[in-house]
């Protein structure tokens, strides 16, 4: 074949030879060829056609059921999921949603679970709460909250009547966050408005009412520098703090009780006990008339019960004894900036000694405090004048001054007492004697029956209950340490201002249904069309609890909740169990509502289900 082309092609033994076959393979070979060429032609005609068998409907696994009810409620919902990248924003109805779908396919893994519905496993597990015991490996993935500013828009934006009605109709469907829809707003709508500008919008339309934090005290700057002072000696303002020190690997807590003089600033007390206690008022008291050489006019010290005993009255002697304001630590500005600057500057007080720790934590600490005392009543001080704590105090007042200030200061004593008095003469007797008994039994101080005055204010019921709570926490030993009769204070005035807000709350809504307003008639039409939508029962319990739990005003809370309660003990005896946990479920996923209403709702479901009285 290659020698027309003038080609010269080896012979077969070279073939062979290089191929590695012996001859009689190569005939084996080439006969095998021969015999397959027939089956490469094709024959005459088309080829036949076979047909496909029609593609069975297959059942779907769990696992893509989940992802296409998640696909479909995120199709329905715009807004419940948003975010970039692997972090996302979660809206309620969502959270909601998962929680459900997870209770109907308990057969699937967690794990499982999770990837299909394409939520981290850790922020599942946070929803799920203490349902799931499946174990959960450590992971990156949490749930996060978007950090786009979405506010910055344009300085001037056009507020046209398409971009309005736009962002209307975008809104009313809206399931997730105000923060991502304005994010939505710029970026799929292309309207480049401002955070400001959409709730502008929002709000004038009625369509959200932004909830607005409580700022600061308007008189808190107005009321700096109103603390009357007449001259050095007039009043001393006496406290307390408590100082750790470390004695080899023991930490003890000492008091450090402070006198200051309220005209000078002047440190002019000190004592250095175990605890803040009326000895060590009248210990740091004396020492201040040791260092001054005079007893001041008054003496202005806190509402703890310890400092206003008959052993301090009779150590002070013609000193009147005065009370700071109540929730007022300005009151006693001086003595709390020399606490604030002695935690600052005192270096940490630690001893590796081994014997006698408590002895030798008082006098390091005595030696300390004396120290800076005096330090710091010799330093110039610019805002007087360039003149120190101890020149200021060493300046002599009038004839005239000490009897304006000693006049002033005897008509206020005076109209604390007269306040007092008629608030005990107020106090009805048996409410008086079931106090009196409680303090007695309880072991708290009360010398001069002021935390009794005030507790008298309150209904009996809230006493008995703040009485009942401070007992049972002091018998298991839950109360924390240091507390005194105060801490029962607070504890009845939280149960009275709690079962005053329900009683509030269960009078309007009674006047209102009375009164057949126009906004409890709109209330009632809402409830009834959704009541009787053609919807399941599911979207129904879940429309309630985002009402009861979401709504703005108080009375449509409980409005809303009285009409989910309603809803389910309208159920079947044996459906009535099924509907509460899932109003149960959805008012936990409700993240918006914060914990306490969360837990009042539930509350007030089982009461409704199952009334005891």
């Amino acid at each position: 074949m290659g020698a027309p082309l003038g080609l010269k092609l080896p012979d077969i033994s070279a073939i062979l030879e290089a191929v590695g076959v012996t001859r009689s393979r190569a005939y084996e070979a080439a006969k095998e060829v021969r015999d397959f060429l027939p089956s490469l032609s094709r024959r005459v005609g088309r080829p036949s056609q076979v047909k496909p068998e029609a593609a069975r409907p297959r059942p779907l696994m769990d696992g893509e059921a989940v992802s296409r009810a998640v696909l479909g409620f995120v199709m329905t919902h715009p807004g419940c999921v948003h975010g970039r990248g692997g972090r996302q924003r979660y809206g309620d109805a969502f959270r909601r949603f998962v929680v459900e779908l997870r209770a109907e396919h308990e057969a699937l893994s967690l794990d499982d679970f999770a990837a299909s519905a394409a939520v981290p496993l850790g922020t599942l597990r946070s929803w799920l709460g203490a349902k799931s015991t499946e174990t959960v490996p450590k992971s990156s993935e949490t749930s996060g909250t978007v950090t786009t500013d979405a506010g910055a828009g344009s300085s001037s934006p056009s507020l046209t009547t398409e971009h309005i009605d736009t962002v209307l109709a975008a809104y009313t469907d809206w399931c997730g966050s105000f923060r991502d829809f304005c994010e939505h707003v710029k970026r799929q709508l292309s309207i480049d408005w401002g955070r400001d500008t959409i709730a502008h919008v929002l709000e004038s339309q009625g369509l959200r009412q932004p909830q607005r934090r409580g700022g600061r005290s308007p008189d808190e700057l107005a009321l700096r520098g109103a603390f009357q002072t007449f001259f050095p000696g007039a009043q001393w303002v006496g406290d307390g703090m408590s100082v750790p020190v470390t004695i080899n690997d023991e930490v003890l807590k000492l008091n450090f009780e402070l006198q200051c003089d309220a005209f000078s600033g002047a440190f002019v007390g000190i004592s250095i006990r175990d605890d803040e206690d009326s000895v060590a008022v009248i210990e740091s008291f004396r020492n201040g008339v040791e260092t001054t050489g005079a007893a001041p006019l008054a003496e202005l010290l806190d509402n703890k019960p310890s400092n206003h005993t008959p052993e301090v009255d009779v150590a002070l002697g013609a000193t009147l004894r005065m009370r700071s304001t109540v929730q007022r630590p300005q009151n006693k500005a001086h003595v709390e900036g020399a606490f604030g600057l002695f935690s600052t500057t005192a270096p940490a007080l630690k001893l590796d000694l081994r014997a006698g720790a408590r002895q030798i934590a008082n006098q390091v600490l005595t030696l300390v405090t004396t120290t800076w005392a005096r330090a710091m009543n010799q330093r110039p001080r610019p805002a007087r004048g360039g003149l120190s704590r101890a020149q200021l105090y060493a300046t002599e007042p009038t004839a005239e001054q000490i009897a304006e200030a000693r006049r002033v200061l005897e008509e206020r004593h005076r109209r604390q007492e007269l306040a007092r008095q008629t608030l005990e003469a107020r106090q009805r007797p048996d409410v008086r004697a079931f106090l009196d008994s409680t303090f007695e039994r309880l072991g708290l101080v009360d010398p001069e029956r002021s935390v009794r005055l005030a507790l008298s204010r309150y209904p009996l019921d809230a006493i008995i209950a703040g009485v009942a709570i401070f007992e049972t926490k002091q018998k298991t030993g839950s109360l924390p340490e240091g507390v005194d009769a105060r801490y029962l204070l607070g504890i009845v005035r939280n149960v009275h201002e709690q079962r005053e807000g329900e009683l509030v709350a269960e009078a309007l809504l009674r006047l209102r249904r009375q009164a057949r307003d126009i906004a409890l008639l709109r209330l009632d039409h809402e409830r009834d069309a959704l009541c009787a939508a053609p919807c399941p029962e599911r979207e129904i319990l879940t429309n309630l609890v985002e009402r009861a739990l979401l709504s703005e005003r108080a009375l449509d809370r409980t409005f809303w909740l009285e009409a989910l309660a309603t809803f389910v003990n309208d159920a079947a005896p044996d459906e009535r169990d099924a509907r509460y946990r899932h109003a149960s479920r959805s008012i936990h996923a409700t993240f918006r509502a914060d914990p306490r209403r969360r837990q009042q709702a539930v509350r007030v479901l089982a009461e409704r289900l199952v009334p005891l009285a």
